[in-house]
């Protein structure tokens, strides 16, 4: 599977008093689009529920009318587990990218346990440039944290 592209217009309803996005619109924008990187890598059979925030980090303010892009790929994957990599693309062409993101999901059966993950048995490949590479970096040392 390839790099899946979320896009959204940050609105008013998202932003704090300074008029950038808000930490709860930031989490909720994020889930999203780590659920759909996770969701197009394990197919349309998958029944996923977010299991851990491993890591999430704000690197810059992102202002009401703002169209931003959120780019993932699935980055580590078990036997029913994967974690998503996400990276909000630069706002501008000189800075570096406005969040960076891990996020694991398990794959449950109807009754809510633990089950096999359906679909691509491997993780995505891992763009390269510095910023996936920081992430892969990041994810490898909290795995083994863990």
């Amino acid at each position: 599977m390839s790099l899946t592209l979320s896009h959204r217009l940050i609105l008013p309803t998202d932003a704090n008093h300074y008029g950038t996005l808000y930490a709860g619109s930031l989490l909720r924008l994020t889930l999203e689009a780590a659920y759909a990187t996770a969701w197009r890598h394990a197919g349309a059979d998958a029944n996923l529920v977010l299991r851990r925030v491993l890591n999430l980090e704000c690197l810059r303010p992102v202002p009401v009318g703002t169209v931003i892009e959120i780019q993932g790929i699935v980055m580590h994957r078990t036997q029913t587990y994967l974690i998503t990599a996400l990276v909000g693309s630069p706002l501008a062409n000189d800075q570096g990218p406005w969040m960076e993101a891990l996020l694991g999901f398990a794959q449950t059966d109807k009754e809510g346990r633990p089950d096999a993950l359906p679909g691509n048995p491997e993780g995505d490949p891992v763009p390269d440039t510095e910023t996936w590479h920081r992430l892969k970096d990041r994810l490898q040392k909290l795995l083994k944290l863990r």
